[in-house]
């Protein structure tokens, strides 16, 4: 599989270091500090998750996206506190993987930041300080919906999956349900919008999650 990978990331023209087992891997990403690490759980020496917890106690910022045959929720949210980007089960097809590589390096690569203010109208948005106005007047969104714009900021126009939601805004562990995210974005679209059943700014992406289609503010 390794060998199948190598050949498959380097026909899309990427430079690829390979490892069979964690500790000859660990020592590889420290090396030489690669751009994105696709990271195996049962690995001989140091799994996956214990090689990617000491990343993050080195405070190494390198993206790792967990490949694993182990799809229970209590694995995936393992990975994901170990200080896992992403995470994907086996069998996965190959076009899932490349877009999932793509969006990790995108993230990285990003010259630009999240703006501090978004502005919808006469809805205007601090998102550093998490406060809000309709006009003048004061207009109240929760913890939860700052997070939501935020993130939805972040992609820049790229729609945002319900399953990146849920990790990012609440985590697996607490709400495992993607009908969590369309419930909270209807509160947001009844706040921000004018016309909540025929919303302007954020926009449905069926069968995958939303996007922020109009923004303005500040970098």
């Amino acid at each position: 599989m390794r060998t199948a990978l190598q050949d498959c990331l380097e026909a899309e023209d990427y430079r690829v270091l390979t490892a069979s087992d964690g500790d000859s891997g660990f020592k590889r990403a420290l090396e030489e500090k690669p751009d994105l690490i696709l990271l195996d759980i049962m690995l001989p020496k140091l799994d996956g998750f214990a090689l990617c917890a000491e990343l993050r106690r080195l405070s190494k910022p390198i993206p790792v996206l967990m490949l694993t045959a182990k799809g229970q929720i209590e694995d995936r949210v393992r990975g994901l506190d170990a200080g896992a980007d992403d995470y994907l089960v086996k069998p996965f097809s190959t076009a899932e993987l490349l877009a999932r590589v793509r969006a990790l390096l995108r993230r990285i690569h990003r010259p630009s930041q999240a703006p501090r203010t978004l502005s919808f109208g006469e809805v205007r948005i601090d998102l550093v300080q998490q406060r809000a106005w309709r006009g003048k007047k004061p207009l109240h969104l929760t913890a939860k919906e700052f997070a939501m714009l935020k993130l939805l900021s972040e992609g820049d126009g790229e729609p945002i999956s319900r399953e990146r939601f849920l990790d990012v805004v609440w985590g697996y562990t607490a709400f495992p349900t993607t009908r969590t995210v369309d419930n909270q974005i209807a509160s947001l679209r009844s706040k921000i919008e004018p016309n909540p059943e025929q919303p302007r700014w954020i926009q449905t992406v069926h069968g995958v999650g939303y996007r922020l289609e109009f923004r303005t503010g500040e970098a």
